[in-house]
């Protein structure tokens, strides 16, 4: 059976909004129709429900750590990377009762702000069972960490091992970060994504000590290998910032999301352009001013015509698992048109995934999920209100 919805705009994505549109949907959230009001009255559909509203398909959210919201207001904020890590280092461990019910309590925040797919960061198997049981689709990104060269078959062959216990969900085996990260193990994680074709991520230019360190060898990494005992005298700095560094050890012919991005510039951007045309660009604004109190240069990337994406992160680096929130910072912050936030919380997201089939856009045959979204009308510009209310 299918029923009829309409708002006062229907955004489509993959075309320009429609006013007054009206969506003709299944009970199961499939899309029979979008149609202007005039051709829902040349069709002669009367039993229409409206809202007041822009009606917007379900979010996609590329960047995630569920398996931290457990640690939900335990970190202070405008600690910077190195203290924030150093944090998560000692508060992550908990018994599996509490992160499985904070992990079903994220899962299910997400779930009511609209998010329907996820790119989400795993580190042990213990979100498997949440992401079995959810009506979200996820994508697990299991990150592999050592910086010491002589671990890095040890640490490949613990990856793969650990993806099996994922199965039947998608997973990919990618870097952390290249500070976490020797090249001998970004050779093997190569080889692993290439003979298996799987989509990357990795956290890249999150804070100023990561270019120093590739470039001079300074900064405040150092102080934080010695704390983790880490013998680094092997490593040589390369003279470059880091996305120059690591980007030519990753492979260029798989889709990859750079998150964070925070300390990159117009530089950085065109060598990885240049180098690889399958690159996506993550923002996590919430988390970049709850962590470094500063946002990446969302204007240079916009003029770069990059392919951008939005994340959440965790709940130990964020408030609230939004990306309807994410895109409010970003038009505070910004002045972002709604149809670029929109695509960027969307149907980029659902692109990079590889979801785009289902997810993304609203279009006839796709279950996308349906958001209704508060909003004002200021100068012919949309701005977003206070709400977003998931419909389907």
């Amino acid at each position: 059976m299918v029923s009829y919805i309409s708002g006062s705009y229907v955004f489509p994505v993959i075309g320009p909004p429609i006013k007054n549109g009206v969506i003709g949907v299944e009970i199961d959230g499939t899309i029979r129709s979008v149609l202007t009001p005039e051709e829902a009255e040349h069709a002669k559909i009367g039993d229409i429900t409206p809202y007041e509203g822009l009606l917007v398909p379900g979010f996609v959210n590329t960047h995630c750590h569920l398996e931290l919201s457990h640690l939900k207001g335990q970190i202070e904020t405008r600690t910077g990377l190195l203290g924030f890590v150093q944090a998560i280092m000692k508060l992550r461990a908990s018994d599996e009762a509490t992160l499985d019910l904070a992990m079903l309590r994220g899962d299910r925040e997400m779930f009511e702000n609209g998010i329907v797919a996820v790119g989400d960061i795993s580190n042990q198997v213990i979100s498997r069972g949440t992401k079995l049981g959810s009506p979200i689709y996820y994508h697990t990104f299991l990150e592999v960490m050592g910086f010491n060269p002589l671990t890095a078959k040890e640490s490949i062959k613990r990856a793969l091992e650990f993806k099996e216990k994922f199965d039947p969900l998608k997973v990919s085996i990618v870097p952390h970060a290249p500070y976490s990260v020797s090249a001998a193990l970004f050779k093997e994680l190569r080889s692993n994504a290439e003979a298996s074709d799987e989509v990357l991520s990795i956290h890249n230019q999150e804070t100023e000590d990561e270019n120093l360190f590739f470039e001079r060898k300074e900064g405040a990494f150092l102080e934080l290998y010695k704390v983790l005992g880490l013998d680094i005298d092997f490593y040589e700095a390369s003279g470059k910032t880091s996305l120059q560094t690591f980007l030519p050890m990753l492979s260029d012919k798989q889709k990859t999301l750079m998150v964070h991005n925070t300390f990159t510039t117009r530089a950085d951007v065109e060598f990885a352009e240049a180098y690889n045309p399958n690159l996506y660009w993550c923002l996590c604004p919430n988390a970049n001013l709850y962590i470094e109190n500063r946002l990446p240069d969302v204007e240079m990337l916009r003029n770069a015509g990059v392919k951008i994406t939005l994340g959440t992160d965790s709940l130990a680096s964020n408030n609230r698992l939004s990306i309807f929130a994410e895109m409010q910072t970003l038009q505070i912050n910004f002045g972002i048109d709604f149809d670029d936030l929109l695509k960027w919380g969307t149907l980029n997201g659902a692109e990079f995934l590889g979801i785009e089939e289902r997810y993304g856009s609203l279009e006839v045959g796709k279950r996308p999920g349906i958001n209704l979204l508060d909003f004002e009308e200021i100068s012919g510009m949309i701005m977003l209100g206070s709400r977003v209310e998931r419909l389907f």
